[in-house]
């Protein structure tokens, strides 16, 4: 079960959701995006949809379900 969406288009890389994720599920995806940024990934057996990357991310990146 998906938890959380991710746009990973709008990920512009400050990685302000990984520092702020309480459970660590969320880390860089070694991958860049089309505006040439490395982008994120969620790891949903971690998650626990407390809504802190939704919260911090200035750029949308992140729907939680």
């Amino acid at each position: 079960m998906q938890k959380v969406n991710t746009d990973v288009e709008r990920c512009k890389g400050c990685y302000l959701c990984i520092a702020n994720c309480p459970k660590e599920a969320i880390k860089k995806s070694g991958k860049v995006n089309l505006k040439g940024y490395e982008y994120i990934i969620v790891d949903n057996d971690k998650c626990i949809s407390c809504g802190s990357c939704y919260q911090v991310c200035p750029d949308y990146v992140f729907e939680v379900n």
